[in-house]
């Protein structure tokens, strides 16, 4: 097998893959470094590790003492006739694949600002990437964290994510092997209509389904890097998050995985019904002039180029009213997300989430980064006008006195709050007081306000706690996409709070508890008014504080009611 500009090249057929998979079953064979070969190979990439899955060898390379595999298909490309269906098998390989460089990213036009890019027109793009620092080790496997990146469902990629410290544990967590991934996006991934409803096949969530295509693919071969099967935690930040809970409600991944982190997003009730997301996927069939409902209609939408596809899908600053995201589709989704885990019905395992303090500050980025400098930051006239043009007459009117102007530095931190409460502040206690009815729960806010950030500096803009601030504390130098750039490095004490958050993300994928064991620094959630129940993720320490503490800061007795959930 060669791989010319990150794209593999081999013959790949469905209908083989499933007669050989059926013959060699899930054996896997790892080709075993012991630690003084691993150190000599560092960082060759024409003379790396060799692991052998069940699809076939790959060659990786070793680096700081974490190996790395770049670019594996966990299934094949999603054209043609395989776009808009389930993700399919590979065909097996003889050769060892040069895994040593990221492969395609999915397609997208949608940019966030500086967090993801760059644009693609590429639909081979379902990938994988592993970190290990266990290669060769003939005892048990270390836990798995699987990955998913974020971006609304519409954009992002894995080349952002360096899993090398949550691969080692940094200096005080647990050794894990960390698969990142890229994942059918926007009407590529979460398209419903009825053309291709009737086919026979899940639909609908075609980005769920490759999430669990690569799950299925860890089952099969993580232990051949050195990882526990039986020990997955599955994860992600923003839409990543979502994506999350989508395979904790859905029976297709029962089993899969048995821990789930949900970091900066548990707002399910943004999951849109079937009808809902048939409406969308309807008028962009219209649109594209796919008329019909039809095997023809279905394959009308087939022959569209991406480029077309992406043409009605958004710009690179917003995404077109036809993307729907993930949907309540009845079988990889069976049910709305307050239905189903109100009453139990999930796949029940340790959960971890949480949100940052200031989340929508990254949307006041996003409107300054595409508006260009010299931008004048928000005026008190301008926050008045927007909440009134988001809301009734009443309700704008009590949410403008529940947040007025004058309790804020400025207008535009104001503006934050008010939309950040009623979203990723108060949903996010919502759903961990329904988690906490059936399993245990752990919650943290990220509140440290002066990480650096990613985006350019813009005049009367304050990052904070800003959405997708806190992913760097991970991801050692996350920087978002091809433009953006860290303004500085993590300093000592912020180098001390990334210690500590890939501790408890790892102890967590091990044992299903941020702590390792026991209840501290992080508390398990508890509804009791004066307990601890929170872990507040800061500089220059941890701390707590309780319930009722976090419900008064995001204002929640006034906004549940609205919300209603």
């Amino acid at each position: 097998m060669t791989r010319h500009d990150n794209k593999v090249f081999y013959s790949r057929s469905p209908r083989k893959v499933t007669t050989r998979v059926l013959l060699l079953g899930a054996l896997l064979t790892a080709s075993l470094l012991s630690p003084a070969a691993m150190a000599q190979r560092e960082d060759n990439r024409d003379d790396g590790p060799v692991v052998h899955t069940a699809e076939g060898p790959v060659r990786g390379f070793v680096k700081n003492g974490v190996g790395i595999f770049l670019g594996i298909p966990y299934a094949a490309p999603p054209v043609g006739a395989l776009r808009w269906m389930p993700p399919q098998p590979v065909e097996h390989w003889g050769e060892p694949l040069d895994a040593t460089h990221y492969a395609n990213t999915c397609p997208q036009v949608t940019e966030l600002g500086a967090f993801a890019g760059p644009s693609s027109i590429t639909e081979d793009c379902l990938y994988l990437n592993v970190f290990t620092s266990n290669l060769g080790h003939s005892g048990q496997g270390n836990p798995v964290l699987v990955w998913i990146h974020g971006g609304g469902d519409v954009d992002g990629e894995s080349n952002d994510y360096d899993g090398t410290k949550l691969a080692t544990g940094g200096p005080i967590g647990s050794p894990t092997v960390v698969v990142t991934m890229n994942y059918r996006l926007g009407l590529f991934g979460f398209l419903a209509h009825p053309a291709l409803d009737t086919e026979g096949h899940p639909f609908g969530n075609y980005g769920i389904l490759d999430t669990q295509a690569v799950l299925h693919w860890v089952q099969r071969n993580i232990q051949a890097f050195g990882g526990d099967p039986t020990r997955v935690a599955l994860g992600g930040q923003s839409a990543g998050a979502e994506n999350t809970g989508a395979s904790l409600l859905s029976p297709l991944a029962k089993g899969l995985f048995n821990r789930a982190i949900l970091q900066s997003g548990p707002i399910f009730n943004l999951f849109p019904s079937l009808s809902v997301a048939l409406t969308d996927g309807t008028k962009f069939a219209a649109a594209a002039g796919c008329a019909g409902q039809d095997a023809a209609a279905a394959a009308c939408l087939r022959s569209l180029s991406a480029a077309r596809i992406l043409q009605l899908q958004g710009t690179p600053n917003a995404s077109a009213a036809f993307v729907a995201n993930v949907m309540v589709d009845g079988i990889i989704v069976p049910t709305a997300p307050e239905i189903a885990f109100s009453s139990g019905q999930f796949n029940r395992m340790p959960i971890m989430a949480g949100n940052t303090q200031h989340e929508l500050t990254f949307l006041n980025a996003i409107t300054e980064y595409f508006s260009g400098p010299p931008q004048a930051p928000m005026t008190a006239a301008q926050y008045v006008a927007t909440i009134t043009g988001s809301y009734p007459a009443a309700t704008a009117a009590a949410v403008l006195a529940e947040y007025p102007v004058s309790d804020y530095a400025s207008p535009q931190l104001a503006y934050s709050a008010a939309g950040t409460d009623p979203t990723l502040g108060c949903q996010t206690r919502h759903f961990v007081n329904v988690f906490a009815k059936w399993v245990p729960v752990y919650q943290y806010e990220f509140n440290y306000q002066n990480a650096p950030y990613y985006f350019p500096d813009m005049p009367g803009f304050a990052a904070l706690a800003s959405h997708t601030i806190d992913i760097q504390f991970l991801f050692p130098n996350y920087h978002g996409g091809q433009l953006g750039v860290n303004s500085r490095p993590l300093n000592t004490e912020e180098t001390t709070l990334s210690d500590q958050l890939v501790a408890a993300w790892t102890n967590f994928s091990r044992t299903g508890n941020p702590n390792g064991s026991g209840n501290s620094p992080w508390p398990q959630f508890t509804r009791q008014p004066d307990a601890p129940a929170l872990l507040s993720e800061n500089v220059p320490g941890l701390s707590t504080f309780t319930e009722a503490q976090y419900a008064a800061s995001h204002h929640c007795a006034f906004w549940d009611p609205l919300l209603g959930y």
